[in-house]
């Protein structure tokens, strides 16, 4: 007889899920309330918010909220009905393409609904059983997903190790000569837990020697890096041997939706192919017009991206004169690692957000090595100084109190359960 399905489930939680009873509502599945911004409420206070991806300070700015709420007037949140290639297509996506496509430096763009299943979809279409995926192992989970729909053979390697890629190149090369195939090797633009920019410029630098296509996941360098935004490649100086560049609206833009970038034959190709697209609900009118003013306060307006690097050099400096290690970032995205276990942790943010009014992102194991405590930061164009002088002055108490012992006694009295092995 074979076992009842959910007995696995209803015995595990999973990994993070086995926190759940000390942590929901407060650590995960926290609610921040009132207008996006710099400073938000949590539990009736406010507090300093470094844990929204609203980069350049677009989610409450008068414009974007202008354009938004006309836009949801004049087509209310329907339309257009229907997925693109049925009933949901329209000539202001189109316009949206063409501009997102210039901006990009590529010949076409095609817009998806939601990154997450658009970056599944594409690896799915781009490949066949045939072809070989090599691929980051610090990869965004979209992109770990889209590689486990692939039927044929993939290699991941080292983060960010060239020596690790060329190796894998390598071996990718033997098999897809056996297969008859080709290779399509993924990073991304930028490494949101860690803030490593992908090492786009070496990885090029390789089809000398391999023949492979490269697709570049660049939800963070869209709008934050570059001499004019156009992310990763562009700071890069390697925009033009992207093959497949794809660019989110959830960071940088402040909205909903993503598109693809690429030769007007990969982009006519995945159109057709692409099944998180030509089964599900076309982007919605309200957020393509918004991304359309978005986009173009983006291209016209770079007091925005100034005030936001502004801010993260002031910050990821300031945390660097104060000691803290924030590993080799070289993006907006400001990690800070700390030594300590799952209930110092909790016990760390607890005390930031209650005593400290600080409400930031903890990173804790199965993402990262047990005993070690990211605190990931995102600066944005609407910090203030001010904040970030609060910030740096709460970081150097909780670290005391780390290094006191003062978060271990907490986390004993309080009875969080110190098993990190369960």
């Amino acid at each position: 007889m074979a076992k009842d399905l959910f007995e696995r489930i209803q015995n595990s939680r999973g990994p993070l899920g086995k926190w759940a009873s000390q942590a929901e509502g407060y650590y995960v599945f926290p609610k921040l309330e009132g207008e996006l911004s710099n400073r938000m409420m949590f539990h009736g206070k406010e507090v300093i918010n470094w844990s929204i991806n609203d980069y350049l300070g677009l989610a409450n700015h008068p414009e974007v909220r202008k354009v938004d709420a006309e836009a949801a007037q004049l087509y209310g949140a329907a339309y257009p009905m229907g997925a693109r290639m049925m009933s949901g297509h329209t000539s202001k996506h189109e316009e949206l393409e063409q501009n997102l496509a210039s901006f990009v430096n590529k010949e076409s763009a095609y817009l998806l609904n939601f990154g997450y299943q658009g970056m599944v979809s594409t690896i799915d279409a781009l490949v066949t059983k045939n072809d070989v995926i090599v691929y980051d192992v610090d990869s965004h989970a979209c992109i770990i997903d889209g590689v486990r729909l692939h039927m044929g053979k993939r290699f991941t390697y080292r983060h960010n190790d060239i020596e690790s890629i060329e190796k894998n190149l390598e071996r990718a090369t033997k098999m897809a000569e056996v297969t008859g195939g080709g290779i399509l090797l993924i990073t991304e633009g930028v490494f949101g837990m860690r803030g490593q920019q992908g090492k786009l410029k070496e990885i090029v630098a390789l089809k000398e020697k391999y023949n492979f296509r490269l697709l570049v996941d660049d939800a963070h360098g869209f709008g934050t890096l570059g001499k004019t935004g156009a992310g990763a490649g562009e700071e890069q100086g390697v925009q033009d041997q992207i093959d497949v560049y794809f660019g989110t609206f959830a960071k940088s833009m402040a909205s909903i939706g993503a598109f693809i970038a690429a030769d007007k034959v990969i982009i006519d190709h995945l159109k057709y192919n692409l099944r998180s697209q030509m089964f599900a609900k076309s982007l919605p009118m309200i957020l393509v017009l918004g991304a359309l003013r978005r986009l173009e306060m983006l291209k016209t307006m770079p007091e925005l991206k100034a005030k936001l690097w502004e801010n993260v050099n002031a910050l990821q400096s300031g945390l660097k004169a104060n000691g803290f290690d924030i590993g080799d970032t070289n993006t907006c995205v400001t990690p800070v690692y700390l030594n300590g276990s799952i209930p110092e942790a909790m016990m760390l943010v607890n005390d930031l957000r209650e005593n400290y009014n600080i409400f930031l992102s903890i990173v804790i194991y199965p993402v990262i090595p047990k005993g070690i405590i990211l605190l990931r930061m995102i600066p944005t164009a609407s910090h203030t100084m001010e904040d970030i002088r609060e910030t740096l002055d709460a970081f150097v108490a909780v670290r005391g109190k780390l290094l006191a012992g003062t978060y271990a006694e907490l986390a004993a009295e309080k009875t969080v359960d110190v098993s990190e092995e369960r």
